[in-house]
């Protein structure tokens, strides 16, 4: 403390010397400058620089983290691309599972439809016999319609030979 009064009383004395002096030094008085500095003991001697070995360690540490950072943010990029790219197929692959499922069932639909028509519709055998069928009745029926035209025919004959004989006309209604 004394020491502190002392320069605070020093201190107008050291401004006229350094107005005196253009250098300024670090002590501010002419008697603390004059006091000898301790022995504070000796000057460490100067380490050689391995900053280079350290920076090139720490160098290449960080490249590496950087490079690594920047390939792993690229392939996170391309993995996000890539799964987009396949869900956008997935869901194509759904819409067209879809649409080849509707198809299907049309077609299924068809074919039960074809199905049930095949059963119930008619063979050739079946035309066939039908047709078969058919011819006898038509024969038969006209074989008839001859036998009846016959009797018909032979009836107005009768009634035409009946009519010259009485001399009577016969009017049919």
């Amino acid at each position: 403390m004394a020491s502190l009064a002392a320069r605070a009383r020093a201190l107008p004395l050291s401004r006229t010397h350094s107005l005196q002096k253009s250098s300024r030094l670090l002590s501010t008085t002419w008697a603390v400058r004059q006091e000898a500095t301790p022995n504070l003991g000796t000057v460490p001697p100067a380490k050689k620089p391995v900053g280079a070995f350290r920076g090139g360690i720490v160098g290449f540490l960080f490249g590496f983290s950087l490079a690594s950072s920047l390939a792993a943010y690229r392939l996170l990029e391309e993995y996000k691309l890539a799964s987009a790219a396949l869900q956008a197929s997935v869901e194509e692959l759904q819409a067209s599972t879809h649409k080849v499922s509707a198809h299907v069932r049309r077609i299924e639909a068809v074919e039960k439809d074809l199905k049930a028509l095949s059963e119930s519709s008619a063979t050739k055998e079946d035309i066939s016999r039908v047709r078969a069928e058919m011819k006898k009745l038509y024969d038969g029926l006209h074989v008839e319609f001859l036998d009846l035209r016959a009797h018909v025919w032979g009836i107005q004959e009768d009634v035409h030979a009946l009519s010259k004989k009485n001399g009577t006309t016969v009017r049919l209604v």
